[in-house]
């Protein structure tokens, strides 16, 4: 695929008949709980193997990236559960001499950041995750970074993403610029026509899919 294009359509996921920016908040959470259920549940029916196929896929999508070759710095994350595996795009990225940053949740949901230094520089953090160990480098870290990979449940083609419900990547990406390239990892199906989304939701520039590769958002 070419590095951030693409015309591939979206895939349907119901029929909006309210923008849901300008819907009463239980309204909109409802709408995102609905939503986020149901790629969860897809997610769950996917094979191990059909998942860490579509890591590969991604790997090879986003270190395809001219963008990616360019960047000093790269704000990435390590997958859970059923997420798309992300740990082989981490550890290309470090070993072709990005610094890559991974955060670290605080508790107040917001996030900050420290580098990846390994494999052996992460350790079990809370809801699952895993964390850097080295040195925290504050919420505004994330504002060095020249690439930021995301995860996500669904985006839109506007760049509206769907994520897990506590906000933390809201928060972060409000810090970056309009320049700075974001991408969200989704598996094929999850590029939708419309994601709900309110007034403190982020877009994200770009999506990966394994199939797909990269597509540029609005």
């Amino acid at each position: 695929m070419d590095g951030m294009a693409g015309n591939e359509h979206a895939a349907s996921h119901g029929t909006p008949t309210q923008d849901a920016r300008n819907m009463p908040e239980p309204d909109l959470k409802e709408r995102k709980s609905k939503l986020r259920k149901e790629i969860l549940a897809a997610r769950v029916r996917q094979s191990v193997a059909d998942r860490r196929a579509a890591g590969r896929a991604l790997r090879d999508a986003v270190l395809g990236l001219p963008e990616a070759g360019m960047a000093g710095t790269v704000a990435a994350y390590i997958s859970v559960s059923t997420e798309p595996p992300t740990g082989g795009l981490v550890f290309a990225l470090w070993k072709r001499g990005s610094y890559v940053l991974l955060p670290v949740l605080r508790a107040d949901f917001d996030l900050d950041w420290a580098s990846y230094e390994g494999p052996d520089s992460l350790a079990p953090g809370p809801h699952g995750l895993l964390e850097p160990v080295e040195p925290r480098r504050g919420v505004a870290a994330i504002t060095s970074a020249d690439l930021i990979i995301v995860p996500a449940l669904a985006a839109d083609r506007r760049g509206y993403r769907l994520g897990r419900g506590g906000g933390c990547y809201d928060r972060a990406l409000a810090r970056v610029g309009p320049a700075v390239p974001t991408v969200a990892l989704l598996y094929d199906s999850e590029l939708l026509d419309e994601v709900p989304a309110g007034p403190l939701d982020q877009r994200v520039r770009a999506v990966a899919q394994p199939m797909r590769g990269i597509t540029r958002l609005a």
